[in-house]
């Protein structure tokens, strides 16, 4: 039985309701997903000065990474040589020297071991004293302008490859400033009891979002009345209304599917003032030519397979998704921002990410509540076992680039595009093959077994 089957000949686009509670098949996520290619770990602005460190996780591994008093950033396993304690237990600071709590083995920034303690009593063989001490790096660490990512294996390809166009995407936010992105003061991290991919799906599923969020629909429409000019937060019905009215002539929008599992779902908004952009907009078309200003300005909601989400739309959020068990999932996420902006617009965006974005805020409870919902409905017998939600967008799909893609001079695998109320669900399938591929034999297996 397959978990995954879409066959375009044959009108079939279904996922197996098992894949989202099955002990099994989540084991092996956590081996060729998470632990077997490439993860967002972190911006490197999070780690701006010698010496600065955070803790992070490649699937059930924690992660130190810290910048040497070079200016060179390391990943490296939180574990010490000796008899394996934690080096770091806090989760981000500064401090040129890291020393186990265990035994007091010393550590630079650079991860070398400085001291190993009572060494000229300890009666150590000569094997011993010529073996390397030093804290394990990881296999593979690189960065694409500041976004670091790592791989517990050596046998991935490139960062560059592994991304590809959608290397294209991140420029788009950030090339928002000379200076690049930066996070914000401030860090959310909550859980919700129900399967990762459910947060996959959500954040480039456009269909949502007028039966999941109407309380957040109806504020903001009615703000859009008041005066915004303090935090802009009412005018942000100018730009969700484009994306939600019931027309055919409304905004345009759509999806890209690219390789590796990557996608992107956009939604055509104007250049209105209450984008904390706005100020700047003449200033980044000039720079950058009309269309790659425009898209500066859309709806986007990108994610870099299988574990970071760059949204940017009512403000701009990074989100590191954690899968800690089938049914249980860790969610980290920043306010990003590009550097040196106005403190208006700032302000703007820090409201508008408060609004929409923070867990107290109008929108992420809804999502939670729904991704709960549905875990607890796959578990209910007496179902046919395939789930539906697959099929939008199929007669609109198209191989390669749309019109829009050219515009921004990418190849994406698959395209769809048309009014902003298509809400295509197709591009789900994108994750879902990279998903199939990379669990490969095993997961054959697995089903093969199960029948």
């Amino acid at each position: 039985m397959k978990m995954v089957d879409f066959e375009p000949a044959q009108d079939v686009s279904r996922v197996h309701r098992s894949i989202f509670s099955d002990q099994q098949i989540f084991d092996l996520e956590m081996k060729y997903l998470f632990e077997g290619g490439w993860v967002f770990l972190a911006l490197d602005s999070q780690l701006p000065n010698p010496h600065d460190f955070m803790v992070t996780r490649i699937g059930r591994q924690e992660i130190l990474l810290m910048r040497d008093r070079g200016g060179e950033i390391g990943a490296f396993y939180n574990t010490c040589p000796h008899r394996g304690a934690q080096i770091c237990s806090l989760r981000q600071g500064n401090s040129p020297l890291h020393v186990c709590p265990y035994h007091s083995w010393s550590f630079d920034s650079d991860g070398r071991n400085r001291s190993i303690k009572a060494k000229s009593n300890g009666a150590y063989s000569a094997a011993f004293l010529e073996q390397g001490h030093d804290l394990h790096p990881i296999a593979r660490f690189e960065s694409y302008r500041g976004f670091l990512f790592g791989s517990l294996s050596a046998d991935v390809s490139s960062l560059d490859s592994y991304l590809g166009d959608v290397r294209t995407l991140l420029d788009l936010a950030i090339d928002q400033s000379d200076g690049g992105l930066e996070v914000l003061p401030g860090t959310v991290t909550y859980t919700y009891r129900a399967n990762w991919k459910l947060q996959l799906e959500n954040s480039a599923d456009g269909y949502h979002v007028t039966s999941t969020h109407p309380t957040y629909m109806k504020i903001a429409q009615d703000r859009a009345t008041e005066d915004a000019d303090e935090t802009g937060v009412g005018g942000v019905w100018d730009r969700a209304n484009t994306l939600t009215e019931e027309s055919e002539d409304s905004a345009r929008g759509g999806s890209f599917g690219f390789a590796n599992g990557h996608v992107l779902a956009w939604g055509s908004v104007p250049m209105v003032p209450s984008h904390p952009l706005f100020e700047r907009r003449f200033e980044l078309e000039a720079q950058f030519g009309r269309a790659k200003a425009e898209w500066m300005f859309y709806f986007r909601n990108l994610t870099l397979f299988p574990n970071a989400q760059v949204a940017d739309n009512l403000a701009s959020i990074l989100r590191i998704i954690r899968p800690i068990a089938p049914d249980l999932t860790e969610m980290v996420a920043y306010c990003i921002a590009p550097k040196g902006e106005s403190a208006a617009a700032r302000r703007r965006r820090l409201r508008q990410y408060e609004d929409f974005f923070n867990p107290s805020g109008l929108a992420t409870p809804d999502d939670l509540v729904a991704y709960e919902g549905c875990q607890a409905g796959h578990a209910i017998d007496g179902c046919a076992g395939w789930l539906q939600g697959y099929e939008r967008g199929v007669a609109a799909r198209m191989d390669g680039p749309s019109e829009s893609a050219r515009d921004l001079g990418i190849v994406p695998l698959h395209s769809v595009e048309g009014n902003a109320l298509l809400n295509d669900e197709t591009v789900f399938q994108t994750y879902y093959q990279a998903w199939s591929e990379r669990l490969g034999p095993e997961l054959f297996k697995l089903s093969e077994e199960a029948r």
